[in-house]
């Protein structure tokens, strides 16, 4: 399933997704030409497994019917990031999260999920190469070269 979602950059599975057709992942949880569907019991708990391997995280919180996929760790997006940073010439800029998840030209962090984002943002933050920052739409951060 990660595989799946990695290569349609997928961020959300949600059992709604088992019981209702045309969606993004039709693909692999319905067959229609031998009439067989994964069932959204199944699904489920599917869903759980990924929680408990954090492989995955519910989103919202405090709910078990949605899940946030990690094909990438928020490590890993954290340094995603950090490279998109260095790269761009974006370190020590306050950058808001459209400005990351928006940017004028596609990147790998093109449309990451707020709350993924986040996630990766306070990876970066306990290593000292970021910090939060509040600002006039809503809310930023300053990425820095090294750990501070």
């Amino acid at each position: 399933m990660l595989a799946y979602a990695r290569h349609r950059r997928l961020f959300f599975l949600r059992v709604e997704d088992a019981e209702i057709a045309g969606n993004d992942w039709d693909e692999i949880l319905r067959n229609e030409r031998i009439n067989r569907k994964v069932l959204p019991s199944y699904l489920s708990h599917i869903l759980s497994v990924l929680v408990a391997k954090d492989l995955a995280a519910y989103e919202p919180q405090k709910q078990t019917r949605s899940v946030l996929l990690y094909w990438r760790s928020p490590d890993e997006w954290a340094e995603t990031l950090h490279s998109w940073a260095t790269e761009t010439a974006q370190l020590n800029t306050i950058l808001t999260f459209y400005d990351i998840t928006d940017p004028h030209i596609d990147s790998e962090l093109s449309g990451i999920p707020i709350p993924l984002l986040r996630k990766a943002i306070g990876v970066l933050g306990r290593t000292g190469r970021a910090q939060m920052i509040g600002v006039a739409d809503g809310e930023g951060v300053r990425i820095f070269a090294t750990g501070r």
